[in-house]
């Protein structure tokens, strides 16, 4: 029997990788995720993509989560804006001359994916209101997490409920659909300053040492469908 979840009380697609998102009211999903999410990222000469982190695929670039991203209802030609939120002419000048590497460039995904890991994250609020209990110092709200569901969850929802559900499907209005499969791992982004958040490494500190360093619930999309504010979550 179904059983209803949450929520979804905001939905956020991150349209160049590592840079801030924008908020929707509604996205169409597919396999390959929320459209338009993280479709674009900042590549560098070796072809690797601006992160938090070093990687085979990634390499760290500080400043990123400084800077916004939109695309709007289109995919094409996404806005990339500076700290204080005013879009740029040309991201790639405007790249170059900000992280002062003569290499870099906007790229749109090509046969190498941008995500990190899964192309959905979901966090729960009782997970989110537990982190600021945790951390009564910092300044935190969803945004440290880089979610595309922020799901509202109701009064005496456990956190860290997201981990039950792996191994299990939800299901939206829509009939869109994803399959839970587990959680990320957290990186120092989780920490970074980025605008109306200063930097707060307790954060980190907390979740290393209450949850193994990991937080929300990453999800494939095993049904297309739209994805909106307002739906609720049925889990099977």
């Amino acid at each position: 029997m179904a059983e209803i979840v949450g929520v979804v009380e905001r939905v956020w697609r991150y349209p160049v990788k590592s840079t801030g998102g924008e908020r929707l009211t509604e996205v169409a999903v597919d396999a390959r995720g929320l459209a338009g999410d993280r479709l674009y990222a900042v590549r560098d000469g070796e072809g690797r993509f601006g992160s938090g982190k070093n990687t085979r695929r990634f390499r760290r670039m500080d400043g990123l989560l400084r800077l916004g991203s939109r695309l709007g209802r289109r995919l094409d030609g996404p806005d990339l804006l500076d700290p204080l939120g005013r879009p740029v002419p040309d991201p790639t000048a405007f790249l170059r001359a900000y992280l002062q590497r003569e290499d870099v460039e906007l790229a749109r995904e090509d046969a190498i994916s941008h995500f990190d890991q899964l192309p959905v994250s979901l966090l729960t609020t009782a997970t989110l209101d537990w982190v600021r209990e945790a951390v009564p110092t910092a300044l935190v709200d969803e945004r440290r997490f880089r979610p595309n569901i922020l799901l509202r969850t109701p009064p005496g929802t456990p956190p860290f409920v997201e981990d039950h559900w792996f191994g299990r499907e939800g299901v939206l209005r829509s009939g869109a659909r994803l399959g839970f499969v587990r959680a990320s791992e957290r990186c120092v982004m989780t920490s970074t300053a980025q605008p109306g958040l200063p930097h707060a490494p307790e954060i980190l500190r907390v979740l290393a040492r209450e949850h193994d360093n990991r937080l929300d619930a990453l999800a494939t999309v095993t049904g297309p469908g739209l994805l909106r504010v307002g739906d609720r979550l049925r889990l099977h």
